[in-house]
């Protein structure tokens, strides 16, 4: 099914004139008599939020930003209310200005006609010459993104009200992956928020703008940045645009799923609602549709729990390069995945409105035993459509268990995860007087098991996944038939892609070749409580994300 054109939408100049209008107007509520003190304080905490970023900052871009701070601090002096209000305009206005997209119905359409994977690698700044000096290598995702789920009843939402797409976020792949696949959906395109690391190459810049990515700057700690920053959002929902969000915020360090969320963007969903039945919206209504992927592979596996452990090591690990920015990296992945036909799985979890609460394939809510509510309820004060910010903080917060619960039950076990937690566990088994970070630096002799022993604890994982896969808690791979399709398929998954095999056999052992990605593998099936392992990540690991 090919993706059909949603038809006319509020462009993203629109919205961000709306946004700088809706910022500039809440600030001076704030002190309606005399508005210059609270403007005075917004601005003054962001000048100390961005001249403390800008220390260590370097750039056009960052002497561009220095130069116009340091015009707002002169002015600032001896501004009255009514300067003071003009800078407050000027500062939204250049917030609202970075972050917003450039999104063009005619690139999207041109874009998407092209060839699937050619659309992938440019995306990613691969050049011509690199296409086509590897065009062999390069797989077809038609064949390599398996979508199930809900995708049906996501269609169907599609038509009656607006998305927020929130899924779980491992590596900077996603973005590629869910654009590729609300494509292939037949859904309008998405707008999304990405990271400014994926815009710094001029021709991955173009296309993220023209097909619905906006930028997210997570080095700007100013509160009236991110303000402006979830208005966006907002705006954009108001207006038809389906949104895609990841609310566990960056991709996960350790590589478990997501057990702890952002609410900021999640909360959008309740204030665009409520705006929509104010302004008597046609189309009022928003979803929330959880959205997990399961990489038999991840590419920045090894930078990303090198980080984890410098983290949670104290100092002890030191940084690796991210895979993600080296083409060579990029090509060693893609002939992975097509050498042994990989197999990314991306489930479209069950729909939920903003409070947490199940949406049938008609857009009813209905609550915990199936009975129809009306969401609008949620929002009556006094018998009307009224703001109460704390109360719409707790519904957000209801929301957040619903959202993790889908991730825990979408996850699908697959080989690679499951070979390593059985590897893993075995091995701290075997050495319980030692912590994680000191098993991790054994010796390569000394993480050496015997496969025998391997494949029977893979063997009582099955059993204890079976069943959890019967309550809903999780997926099975149909790749994991037994103990030995598991092994087999775990090790030749291992040795398509990272450098130094993650876990090899030598007649009837099996050696670890890096034990800081067993672990990291091994952590997709961290929190189920399988084959009594306890828990391997730090207490207060969930902190730990980039």
């Amino acid at each position: 099914m090919r993706c059909r054109w949603a038809g006319a939408q509020a462009d993203d100049a629109e919205v961000a004139r709306a946004v700088v209008d809706r910022i500039v107007a809440h600030v001076l509520a704030g002190n309606p008599r005399d508005a210059a003190p609270a403007v005075h304080e917004v601005l003054g905490e962001a000048l100390f939020h961005e001249r403390s970023r800008l220390e260590h900052a370097s750039g056009q871009r960052a002497d561009a930003d220095r130069e116009f701070w340091a015009g707002v601090a002169r002015a600032l002096r001896h501004a009255g209310a009514e300067r003071s209000a003009k800078l407050l305009r000027e500062v939204v206005a250049r917030y609202a200005g970075e972050i917003r997209g450039h999104f063009d119905a005619r690139v999207y359409a041109v874009a998407t006609r092209a060839l699937p994977v050619s659309l992938s690698a440019l995306l990613n700044g691969l050049s011509p010459a690199h296409l086509v000096a590897h065009a062999g290598d390069l797989p077809n995702l038609e064949e390599n993104v398996v979508l199930e789920g809900e995708i049906d009843t996501l269609r169907a939402l599609a038509r009656v009200g607006t998305i927020i797409l929130a899924p779980t976020h491992s590596s900077n792949l996603d973005s590629l992956l869910l654009g590729f696949a609300i494509y292939r959906m037949g859904l309008p395109p998405f707008s999304y928020g990405a990271g400014l690391n994926l815009f710094t190459n001029p021709m991955t810049s173009f296309f993220m703008h023209h097909l619905g990515a906006y930028t997210v700057d997570r080095s700007k700690t100013d509160p009236l940045y991110r303000a402006t920053l979830k208005e966006f959002a907002t705006v954009l929902l108001e207006h038809g645009r389906h949104n895609l969000f990841f609310p566990g915020g960056t991709r996960s360090r350790s590589g478990e799923v997501e057990t702890h969320l952002k609410k900021g963007l999640l909360g959008t969903g309740v204030v665009a609602f409520k705006n929509n039945l104010r302004a008597g919206a046609e189309r009022p209504r928003v979803f929330v549709v959880p959205a997990t992927a399961t990489y038999p592979l991840v590419l920045e596996a090894r930078s990303l729990v090198a980080d984890f452990l410098e983290k949670t090591g104290r100092g002890l690990y030191l940084p690796a390069v991210d895979e993600f920015n080296l083409l060579h990296r990029w090509i060693d992945f893609l002939r992975g995945l097509l050498r042994l036909r990989l197999r990314i799985r991306l489930v479209i979890g069950k729909p939920l409105d903003p409070f947490g609460n199940d949406v049938d394939a008609e857009g009813v809510s209905r609550d915990g035993r199936g009975r129809p509510v009306d969401p609008a309820r949620y929002l009556l004060v006094d018998g009307a459509i009224g703001d109460d910010p704390e109360r719409d903080a707790e519904y957000t917060c209801g929301l957040v268990p619903a959202v993790l619960r889908a991730y825990r039950a979408d996850t699908v076990a697959l080989p690679t995860a499951i070979l390593a937690f059985a590897v893993f566990e075995r091995l701290r088994r075997s050495a319980p007087r030692l912590d994680l970070y000191r098993l991790l630096r054994s010796p390569s002799d000394e993480l050496t098991l015997p496969v025998a022993e391997v494949a029977s604890d893979v063997e009582r994982l099955l059993g204890d996944l079976r069943a959890l896969a019967r309550d809903g808690r999780i997926r099975v791979s149909d790749e994991a038939a037994d103990a030995a399709t598991v092994v087999r398929r775990g090790l030749e998954t291992f040795g398509t892609y990272h450098p130094v095999p993650v876990i090899e056999r030598s007649a009837d052992n099996l050696r670890v070749g890096d034990a800081n990605l067993v672990f990291f593998y091994r952590n997709r099936l961290e929190g189920y409580g399988l084959d009594g392992s306890r828990p391997a990540l730090p207490p207060d690991h969930s902190a730990h994300r980039v």
